[in-house]
C-alpha cells in the first residue's frame, strides 16, 4: 500500500533520476549510498512535505545545495493530481504542497476503509515473534508488570497493521527456586503454620492453600523431598491461569504460553549446548561450563552449567533463542525490563554462535513505572504482599485510561502514572479529551440526520476554497505514515500524539465552521463528510491502541 508520503517520495526519486538523465544534474557515484528524508515540516507555511535531498546530495554532485534544489523542484513539477506547488527554501530544502483534489480523494478513501484506515501493509512482510510480560507465576500480575503488557500488545498491533505476521508469546519460569518457595508457602498455610521468612506473604496465597486438590496434597505429603516443587508447580499453574484472565481483561491475548521447563524436557537446551560444544564456543573450567561470550565482544565469559550440574537461566535463554528461530521466525523481539540490560549482549552473542541472525535478535528494554496516588508513590513487592494488582488498577481507572497512559510515552522513558489524573473525566485527561472529540462528532452527525441533512458521497470539489477544512483533511492523511513509523521504530507514542493533535484540530474547525446548516445544505454536506472522516480516523487510531471510541459521553 502506498501512503501519501510514499507517493511524494516516489515523485522526488523520479525527479532526481530524470534530472540526471537529461543532464540538468551531474551523475553521481552510487556508492556509498546517500539517504535523504521526505518529512512533514513543523510549520504548514513550509508545505505539506519537505525534502533535504539537495542538501544530502550536494557533496556527491559538487554543486551548491540551492542550485540542486532549484533543479529538483522544477523536475518534481506541480499543478497536477498530486502536487499543487513546489518551492526552494533555506539552504536547499524543497517544500511540497499537496493538490486539493488529491487531498479530497484520499480523504474519501477513509470512509471506504472504516476502522481499517491507517493500516498500511508493506510490500514485504515478516514472521515476527514478540515475547512480553513473562512475569513469574508466583503471584497475580501487579501494576509493576503492566507496562510490559501494554508495550508488547501495542507493538504487536502496529506490526500487524503494516502486514507482519506476529506471534505473541508469554514465557514463564516454572522451574526456578521461587516456585519451590511458593509451594512451601502453600504447605505452611495449609498446615496452619507461619509462612517461611523467604516465602510469599500476599493475601492471594491463602485461597490457594485452601483449594489444593486432595490428590495433589497427598502426592506432596508422600514425597517430602519434593513437597515444595509439587505444590509450587500446581500453585503456579493456578496463578498462570489467573494472569491469563487478567491480561484478557486488559484486552491482551497470547498465541503461545511457553514454560522454561519445556525447553529442558523437550531437549532444546541440550541440543543448543551440544551445538556450541561442536563449534568450540563453550569450554569447561572449575567444574562449570562456560560460553565464550568474550569472543563476540562481551566483557567476560558466561556460565551455562554450574559446577553442581545445574543449568543457569542463560542456558535456558540459549535453548529458547534456538527453539524460536527453529519455528521459522524472521525476527525475535524480547520486551524486557530495563534491569535486564546486562543480558542483551550475551543473548545476541549466543544467537550468533549458534549460526542464527544476531541482528534479528532484538531486545526492547522498557523503563520502570512509578505509580503515584495523591503525590505518594505506591510501593510494590510480591514477596511482602505490598502491591496493587493489575486487576485493581483496571477496576479503578479503566482499561482505556490505562492503555492511553502507557502508550503515550516511549517505552524507554520512565513514567509517573498519576492514578487520580487517569480517573478524571475532563480535558485534563488526554484519553477523555480524544474520546470526547469522537463522541462530539457522533453527536453532530446525529443532529444533522435529525434535521434531514446528510454527508456528501464525495469531498471532490468541496475543500479547495476552504483552507481550514483542507488543513483538517490533510491531517487525516498522516495516520498511515505514523503507523508505518511506529512499526519501524517499535514505539507507539506517536499514535497518541496524533490522536490528540487531530482532536485539537477538529475542535478548532468546529469552532470556526458551521457544520450543521440547513440554510446551506451543499456546504453542510461537504463538512459532514469531512467530520465523518475525522470520526473514523480517530476511531481507527484508538482501535490501534486498543481503546474504545464512544459515540456519547
Amino acid at each position: 500500500m502506498n501512503t501519501t508520503r510514499d507517493l511524494v517520495r516516489d515523485r522526488v526519486v523520479a525527479a532526481f533520476a530524470a534530472a540526471v538523465e537529461d543532464g540538468r544534474l551531474p551523475p553521481f557515484p552510487p556508492e556509498p549510498p546517500v539517504t535523504y528524508e521526505v518529512t512533514r515540516p513543523g510549520s504548514p507555511g513550509h508545505g505539506d512535505y519537505a525534502t533535504n535531498a539537495a542538501l544530502k546530495m550536494a557533496g556527491k554532485m559538487g554543486r551548491p545545495p540551492r542550485d540542486i534544489a532549484a533543479v529538483l523542484a522544477a523536475a518534481i513539477g506541480s499543478g497536477d493530481d498530486l502536487i499543487s506547488k513546489v518551492d526552494v527554501a533555506g539552504p536547499g530544502f524543497v517544500n511540497i504542497w499537496l493538490a486539493p483534489g488529491y487531498v479530497e480523494s484520499a480523504a474519501d478513501s477513509i470512509r471506504a476503509a472504516g476502522l481499517d484506515y491507517g493500516r498500511a501493509p508493506l510490500a514485504q512482510s515478516q514472521r515476527i515473534n514478540v515475547e512480553f510480560v513473562s512475569a513469574n507465576p508466583t503471584g497475580p500480575l501487579t501494576v509493576g508488570n503492566a507496562r510490559g503488557a501494554f508495550v508488547g500488545d501495542l507493538l504487536c498491533r502496529v506490526l500487524e497493521a503494516v502486514g507482519h505476521q506476529v506471534t505473541r508469546e508469554y514465557y514463564f519460569n516454572d522451574s526456578g527456586a521461587q516456585v519451590e518457595k511458593l509451594g512451601l508457602t502453600v504447605q505452611a498455610l495449609k498446615r496452619g503454620q507461619p509462612v517461611p521468612d523467604d516465602g510469599y506473604h500476599g493475601d492471594y496465597v491463602g485461597p490457594l492453600a485452601e483449594s489444593v486438590p486432595a490428590d495433589v496434597w497427598q502426592k506432596a505429603e508422600s514425597e517430602p523431598d519434593r513437597t515444595g516443587w509439587i505444590l509450587g508447580e500446581w500453585a503456579s499453574e493456578q496463578i498462570r491461569a489467573g494472569i491469563e484472565q487478567s491480561l484478557a481483561n486488559l484486552g491482551v491475548r497470547f498465541d503461545m504460553w511457553k514454560s522454561e521447563s519445556s525447553l529442558h524436557t523437550d531437549g532444546h537446551v541440550a541440543r543448543a549446548i551440544d551445538k556450541l560444544r561442536a563449534s568450540g564456543d563453550v569450554y569447561e573450567q572449575d567444574g562449570a561450563l562456560w560460553f565464550r561470550s568474550t569472543a563476540f565482544g562481551d566483557d567476560k565469559d558466561r556460565v551455562v552449567i554450574r559446577s553442581n550440574g545445574e543449568p543457569t537461566y542463560f542456558a535456558s535463554d540459549i535453548g529458547y533463542v534456538s527453539e524460536k528461530f527453529g519455528r521459522g521466525f524472521d525476527e525475535l523481539i524480547y520486551v524486557w525490563g530495563a534491569d535486564h540490560h546486562g543480558t542483551v549482549a550475551r543473548l545476541k552473542n549466543a544467537a550468533q554462535a549458534l549460526g542464527l541472525n544476531r541482528d534479528a535478535t532484538n531486545v526492547l528494554l522498557i523503563a520502570w513505572v512509578h505509580f503515584v496516588r495523591d503525590g505518594v508513590e505506591v510501593s510494590m513487592s510480591k514477596r511482602t504482599g505490598e502491591f496493587v494488582t493489575l486487576d485493581e488498577l483496571l477496576a479503578e481507572v479503566g482499561v482505556d485510561a490505562a492503555r492511553w497512559f502507557f502508550a503515550s510515552r516511549a517505552p524507554t522513558t520512565g513514567i509517573d502514572f498519576d492514578i487520580e489524573l487517569a480517573k478524571k473525566e475532563s480535558s485534563e485527561n488526554p484519553v477523555y479529551y480524544v474520546q470526547y472529540a469522537h463522541a462530539r462528532i457522533s453527536s453532530i452527525l446525529r443532529k444533522a440526520a435529525a434535521e434531514g441533512l446528510k454527508a456528501a458521497d464525495s469531498l471532490a470539489g468541496g475543500l479547495a476554497d476552504d483552507p481550514v477544512a483542507l488543513g483538517l483533511a490533510k491531517d487525516l492523511l498522516r495516520l498511515p505514515d505514523i503507523v508505518r513509523d511506529a512499526a519501524e521504530e517499535q514505539e507507539t507514542q506517536s499514535i497518541t500524539a496524533f490522536a490528540t493533535e487531530l482532536a485539537t484540530t477538529f475542535h478548532a474547525f468546529y469552532r470556526d465552521r458551521r457544520v450543521v446548516d440547513a440554510s446551506d445544505p451543499a456546504t453542510s454536506a461537504y463538512r459532514l463528510a469531512l467530520v465523518d472522516s475525522t470520526r473514523l480516523t480517530l476511531a481507527a487510531a484508538l482501535a490501534l491502541l486498543g481503546i474504545s471510541a464512544p459515540d456519547s459521553m
